[in-house]
């Protein structure tokens, strides 16, 4: 069974069998529903790139999503402001270039073994509902300095 929209970001929601009478693709506003795989969804919203133990990800696919993630979140950030004001002030772009460059990738590195370090020890769900408690009690502290103001 092919799904109808294929990319990177986005993933299918397959259905058991037994939980949808037909097993032609239901399509309405948007969302595609394939039925009769023999995965769970909760098995395809969870890791839709590992089976077992053994990750299933092309190479492309997972440098893709960090790169664009990660490429996005940094635009207009507190480190692209520095290195610009760096910049300016030495009128040396490539030694402050590759100062932040390799401080970029100290940070990553620190950061991608603390993440392998978690994964090896709690499941991906816990990371998520972690990860995302955390960014919540962020959030509200930023509300709260900003309503405070």
């Amino acid at each position: 069974m092919k799904p109808l929209l294929s990319s990177p970001f986005f993933s299918t929601v397959v259905l058991p069998q037994e939980s949808v009478s037909t097993s032609e693709p239901k399509q309405g506003s948007g969302v595609t529903l394939l039925v009769g795989d023999e995965r769970s969804p909760i098995e395809d919203l969870e890791s839709p790139c590992v089976s077992g133990q053994e990750a299933t990800c092309p190479f492309w696919r997972v440098f893709s999503s960090t790169f664009f993630t990660i490429f996005l979140a940094e635009i207009g950030d507190k480190t692209q402001v520095s290195t610009l004001l760096m910049s300016a002030e030495f009128h040396k772009p490539w030694i402050v270039f590759l100062g932040a460059g390799t401080a970029l990738v100290a940070t990553t590195l620190i950061g991608v073994g603390i993440g392998q370090w978690l994964s090896s020890r709690l499941s991906a769900r816990t990371l998520d509902i972690a990860a995302g408690i955390m960014l919540a009690l962020i959030s509200a502290s930023l509300i709260w300095d900003v309503v405070q103001m």
